[in-house]
């Protein structure tokens, strides 16, 4: 229990449900602090029962920093230029692990979801700890990854070999519009916390100086511990629900189980800073622009 707010775990070494909290009430400069120091500690958080709107999951989440846009490729929500709709009737089926827009120099902060359809079964969303996977590491192999940097892109095979119908192609052609390649160190030192942390996932699509073979076995084997079931927590969807993660520290992952059934959450995301690996260097853009337009 804190001054203001309950906390409550959901899993050993991820996530924690926040009790006694309004997501549309004004929050002052002290709960601020707690929700982010519980942020720093559990990785994601979750409120039941939010009474939002678009302005004011932006207002919620512009409490943790400045905003970015919806996305550096996909149109916003019409009128709101900051929220991303992630529809499954358009496409909005995320159902590979990732971390959010780490394809870009500056991927964000954190992100925000919030339900707005729920399918009556399936459709809950994955959340892992990629800092706890670091540890998990065998001590040779988290030497060897701190080592060592991964290439991020936008366009990467994301139908994995299958075919794309007339809509799955005009998605992908709209999602890879702009071509981002960012070299980004595989361990990456959190910001506040000084952790480390698997920097990876689904944008990752090769290790800097290794062939395509052994850079895609080598990114399986490390993925392997991001999604140990110890390191993962599942949240069950309600109407009405807010998802707050840290998208320095998790990877996350929708599955596609809930049939042809609606399902629609909008997202706000937090802008963040350059990732710095192990030795301090920091990411760099291989092709593409600093996506500026998108994140300060």
């Amino acid at each position: 229990m804190t001054s203001t707010f309950e906390i409550r775990k959901v899993g050993g070494r991820i996530g924690a449900e926040i009790l006694g909290v309004d997501t549309a009430a004004e929050l002052d400069p002290g709960t601020v602090e707690q929700l982010n120091a519980a942020l720093l500690e559990h990785k994601a958080l979750f409120f039941r029962g939010q009474q939002l709107d678009d302005d004011g999951q932006t207002r919620f989440a512009a409490n943790f920093g400045t905003l970015t846009t919806a996305h550096p490729t996909v149109p916003a929500l019409d009128g709101q230029p900051n929220v991303l709709a992630v529809d499954s009737e358009d496409g909005g089926r995320a159902n590979r692990w990732h971390t959010d827009v780490t394809f870009v120099r500056t991927p964000p902060k954190a992100s925000t979801l919030r339900s707005l359809i729920v399918p009556p079964y399936g459709g809950n969303t994955l959340i892992a700890n990629t800092q706890t996977a670091y540890r998990d590491l065998p001590e040779q192999l988290r030497e060897f990854a701190d080592r060592l940097w991964a290439v991020h892109t936008n366009d990467y095979d994301y139908a994995q070999g299958k075919e794309l119908d007339a809509a799955d192609q005009e998605r992908r052609r709209v999602f890879t519009a702009r071509t981002y390649r960012t070299a980004h160190p595989v361990v990456r030192v959190h910001p506040e916390s000084g952790e480390r942390g698997l920097f990876i996932g689904g944008f990752a699509q090769s290790v800097v100086g290794l062939p395509s073979a052994e850079s895609h076995d080598l990114l399986r084997s490390l993925q392997a511990y991001v999604t140990r079931p110890e390191n993962v927590v599942r949240w069950r969807w309600e109407l009405g629900d807010v998802v707050l993660f840290d998208n320095r520290a998790t990877q996350h992952y929708a599955p596609d189980d809930y049939d042809d059934l609606p399902r629609r959450l909008h997202r706000v995301t937090v802008a963040g800073d350059v990732p710095v690996g192990v030795t301090g260097e920091s990411s760099q853009v291989l092709e593409g622009d600093d996506a500026s337009h998108y994140t300060s």
